[in-house]
């Protein structure tokens, strides 16, 4: 699950990884056990930022992405699993507005103008989803 974080001007949240410094991402997450995508988006938002998503808009974009598992991250899945089935959810805030990143999960955070932020994560399905930031807005 990937949840792109913006606001109506097309700034984009991007976190680094506190287990890969310079790696930088949106909200990622796994789904928990009958657990839903949309539940799952709603929870890992919180978890990884502190914003609570009832006080903003947070929109299912139809889009997925099967993409195989950074050997180094496959201990997180069941045994044999190397692929995973990403889907893509928006939120937007109003503003950029500063987060609370978990220091397991993240070292810190920065909103960059979209295509910045495309450029600045290091997965292709994250690069992708926020290049489609403007389409999904003028949906």
């Amino acid at each position: 699950m990937l949840v792109i974080i913006h606001t109506p001007e097309l700034k984009v949240l991007v976190l680094e990884r506190a287990d890969h410094p310079g790696y930088w991402q949106s909200v990622t997450g796994s789904l928990d056990a009958d657990e839903l995508p949309l539940q799952a988006a709603r929870r890992e938002v919180f978890e990884e930022t502190g914003l609570d998503v009832d006080k903003f808009v947070l929109s299912d974009w139809g889009l997925q992405y099967e993409f195989e598992i950074f050997e180094e991250w496959r201990h997180r899945y069941k045994p044999g699993v190397t692929l995973n089935q990403e889907y893509v959810f928006g939120l937007r805030v109003p503003q950029p507005d500063t987060v609370t990143v978990h220091a397991r999960e993240h070292l810190g955070f920065v909103w960059l103008p979209y295509s910045e932020a495309a450029e600045k994560v290091f997965s292709w399905s994250n690069r992708a989803a926020i290049l489609k930031l403007p389409d999904m807005l003028a949906r």
